[in-house]
This record gives structure tokens, C-alpha cells and sequence, in this order.
């Protein structure tokens, strides 16, 4: 893998006490997700392989996103991806080190932290992903802790 991109998913409905996996996105979210497609299809994006959390927010968001992408990847469900940890989502990623360019659409604090253990080598209380926000990151040598560069970064906001 050379480069990786992050999109954390698009603004979500308010929780109403229900399963946190089913919340949908807003119509502000809808926007957010649609805006984030745009941006990568004009920075010529080409991921080969995305990986998506199961939630709904998540999965609304990669497919309203990769819409502006033709022909991109189908987005394979990753259960891993939801709640986890920065080596949580290192140890997935690994599994697809085969791909070029992985996109992973997933959600905070695992996306900010995952961008600031990649790019700083650290991973504590980082604050920099918004919803619908996307990182760009080449990756110059196999996953490990400060081996990424920030290429890019954009936020809906």
C-alpha cells in the first residue's frame, strides 16, 4: 500500500436510544458525504480497496462519496473498523497491503488517531477529524508509527 485514504463518515442523525450502529446520516450529512466525493474525484482519488465499518452512517457515507468515483471498488464491510483502536485498524490494514491505495471510512477517535500515530507516531488525545473530513496519507515504508505523510487533508466545514 502507498497511500491511504480516511474519511471519517458524514454528520449522523442525534442518537435516539436505540442500536448506535443504525443511526442514518442527515440530509446535512447527505450533503457532507456527496462534498467529500467531489473533492477526491477532483484530486483524481483511485482507491482500489475500501474497507467501511458496518454502521449505517458509515456505510451511507462511502457509498454517496464513491458515487462521484466511476468504477471504484465495491466497499467491503470491516466489523473491526467500529469502536476500534489505532493498532486495531494498523492490524486490519495490514491484511490489505496488497492494494496500492486502501480508502477506510470509519469513525473517531479511531480515524484522528489512527492519522496521528501514522503521521506524528503518536496516537493520544488528538483532535482534527470532523465528520465527513478526509486525510490523504503516502506511506513510504510498511505501517508502523511516524512512516506516513499528510498529502492532504479536507473537511466539509
Amino acid at each position: 500500500m502507498h497511500e491511504l485514504i480516511l474519511l471519517r463518515h458524514a454528520e449522523a442523525l442525534p442518537a435516539d436510544g436505540g442500536d448506535d450502529r443504525q443511526r442514518a446520516l442527515s440530509e446535512h450529512g447527505r450533503r457532507e458525504a456527496r462534498d467529500a466525493g467531489a473533492w477526491l474525484a477532483s484530486h483524481g482519488a483511485r482507491p482500489q480497496r475500501v474497507l467501511c465499518s458496518p454502521a449505517q452512517r458509515t456505510m451511507e457515507t462511502a457509498q454517496l462519496a464513491l458515487a462521484a468515483l466511476p468504477g471504484s471498488p465495491t466497499p467491503q464491510e470491516a466489523g473491526e473498523i467500529y469502536d476500534a483502536t489505532p493498532g486495531e485498524l494498523l492490524a486490519l490494514l495490514d491484511q490489505h497491503a496488497d492494494a496500492g491505495t486502501v480508502m477506510l471510512v470509519g469513525h473517531n477517535p479511531g480515524i484522528e488517531r489512527l492519522v496521528a500515530l501514522l503521521v506524528e507516531g503518536r496516537s493520544d488525545e488528538f483532535r482534527g477529524m470532523p465528520p465527513g473530513g478526509l486525510a490523504v496519507l503516502h506511506l513510504g515504508s510498511p505501517l508502523e508509527p511516524a512512516c506516513a505523510r499528510l498529502d492532504a487533508f479536507w473537511s466539509p466545514r
